[in-house]
């Protein structure tokens, strides 16, 4: 049976925290910057973007929101189960879920930063 250390485990938790702050921090600049653009231009395609990307941007920040949630709850659940274990080791459902977020925060990071990429084209023509 696969089983993670809960130092290594926290550590995880810790740095998917600090990037999902990161991207939400930069969504904000995003947001600026798209307000920007949105009143250097009024042309009816530039504006279908901008909604767009407003659009995009309350996504990601809503997604944000849930995978923080997410991953709290987890360090609840695995401070719990810390207590119970003497061996300091976290393994079936918990271990699963773990490697889940892993992938959400994998996933989310991959998508804010295509996001980025994809505005800052944009913002690049209309600036």
């Amino acid at each position: 049976m696969e089983k993670i250390s809960i130092t290594h485990m926290s550590n995880a938790h810790s740095d998917w925290l600090r990037g999902l702050d990161f991207y939400k921090e930069e969504i904000t600049i995003l947001k600026n910057r798209l307000t920007q653009v949105a009143g250097k231009n009024s042309h009816p395609e530039v504006m279908k973007q901008v909604e767009h990307y407003e659009n995009q941007f309350e996504i990601q920040s809503e997604n944000i929101h849930k995978l923080k949630h997410d991953i709290k709850s987890n360090i609840k659940i695995t401070a719990t189960e810390a207590k119970v274990s003497t061996a300091g080791y976290i393994d079936g459902v918990l271990l699963s879920h773990h490697f889940n977020l892993g992938q959400k925060f994998e996933t989310e990071q991959k998508t804010v930063q295509e996001l980025r990429q994809e505005f800052n084209q944009f913002a690049a023509e209309y600036m």
